[in-house]
């Protein structure tokens, strides 16, 4: 894991004055990756660095050689800290750098921002034990965990060519559904559509086909964090799931923050790793001191709703949930690489695991509609007396998180937006 250094040090500030200001997601200590280009324009998606409301091109600074962001992910720890180290001494303030790098600098409110990287596969896990155990009441009061949950990481591989950057809109996905009163399916729009708050790990360097990865050296192979909103088709998903799991109800969309936040840019917002008193441990392949002592990721998460409605009065969305990943995630990203690999499965540069759906223990830390509105059962009121059990054409979902900790400078993961059409 990585150690704090200078690029870490929270008296650092930029010569880019918006990085400096409070409540920023994006000062000189995070330096997150993504793929930009002038709006409106052909030009090819090149590397960039978010420094305050500007996006540093990487390659017109001198500092990469290529566009190609899943080779600048393959690359080692040592000099992935390496290019970290000089983007973070080239932006600081007094820095030789401002002169010519002001030059490489694009307005983020002027870019096009895409998907960060080439995803060649796509796994997502079901990490949130708390939305395990509130959906599984749904469906199985009496047994809500299946007994194999906090023995193994659960996982299904998911679709990356609908993977999408924020600012996704997407027709309300259709398939088959059947009411429990009804003697056969019929075929038609989801009724039940739901969001899915999640990170997003991404693999840096990856491995040899038979060549597991150890729960040791997992995190040299994650490159970094962004959030996620895996959308659901939740009355699909219900007729369709026995016995091979989510097909239609999740191939449809995932929407992606175009940034990628490294795991170097984490290392203040680390946290212990540590199972309830009476759960079983982890077998040792997924099991560390390390991840022990500060596996966990201290993220805070937020979801927030804007309707068709408040958008044409100039309503602001509202906030539905917030809660952190520390009370949410039973496995670490740690254990997620360590297990997905342990049989021999070969990761790739850009590949992407997903969380599942990240909900703390209390209400207002739910992770989706399904668990706030206890299956539809009890819709929420917005503010201006709109109703929701489930998401209603024209509905934009906002999620946001940031790191935030006494000591360290708050750091941001951006923003995910996706509307339905």
């Amino acid at each position: 894991m990585t150690a704090l250094n200078a690029t870490h040090d929270p008296k650092l500030r930029s010569w880019v004055a918006s990085a400096n200001e409070a409540g920023c997601d994006f000062p000189i200590q995070n330096l997150p990756f993504g793929r930009f280009r002038a709006a409106g324009s052909n030009e090819a998606f090149r590397i960039g660095v978010a420094i305050g409301d500007q996006v540093l091109d990487l390659r017109a600074a001198g500092l990469v050689d290529t566009d190609d962001m899943n080779t600048l992910m393959n690359a080692g720890t040592k000099e992935r800290q390496a290019l970290r180290a000089a983007i973070s001494a080239g932006l600081a303030e007094g820095s030789d750098r401002q002169a010519a790098w002001s030059k490489a600098l694009l307005p983020q409110a002027r870019a096009e921002m895409t998907v960060p990287c080439r995803i060649g596969d796509y796994t997502d896990f079901y990490t949130g034990i708390h939305h395990a155990t509130t959906i599984g009441k749904l469906f199985r009061p009496d047994q809500p965990l299946m007994p194999n949950y906090k023995w193994v990481p659960i996982g299904y591989h998911g679709r990356a060519s609908s993977i999408g950057v924020s600012g996704q809109v997407f027709k309300r996905p259709q398939g088959q559904t059947k009411a429990p009163d009804a003697a056969e399916p019929s075929f038609g729009p989801s009724k039940r559509l739901d969001y899915e708050l999640e990170l997003g790990f991404f693999i840096g360097r990856g491995n040899a086909q038979g060549e597991p990865i150890a729960i040791a050296d997992a995190e040299e192979h994650l490159f970094g964090v962004t959030l996620l909103n895996d959308w659901s088709a939740r009355d699909l998903q219900a007729w369709e799931y026995q016995p091979l799991g989510p097909f239609l109800s999740k191939n449809f969309a995932s929407t992606l923050s175009p940034w990628i936040v490294t795991m170097e840019a984490l290392a203040p917002f680390r946290a212990k790793f540590e199972r309830p008193a009476g759960d079983p441990q982890p077998l040792p392949y997924l099991d560390s001191a390390s991840n022990r002592e500060s596996g966990a990721l201290d993220i805070t998460l937020e979801v927030l709703l804007q309707t068709a409605k408040m958008r044409a009065e100039g309503v602001a969305p509202v906030r539905l949930t917030r809660g952190n990943t520390t009370e949410a995630a039973y496995w670490t990203a740690a254990q997620l690489v360590a297990h997905h690999t342990v049989n021999g499965c070969n990761l790739q540069p850009g590949d992407m695991l997903g969380s599942g759906t990240l909900s703390g223990p209390k209400p207002d830390e739910a992770g989706s509609l399904i668990e706030l509105t206890l299956g539809g059962k009890q819709p929420i009121t917005l503010p201006n007396g709109e109703k929701r059990t489930f998401l209603e054409d024209g509905d934009t979902l906002v999620m946001r998180g940031w790191c935030e900790r006494d000591g360290a400078v708050r750091i941001g993961l951006g923003e995910v937006t996706g509307t339905i059409a």
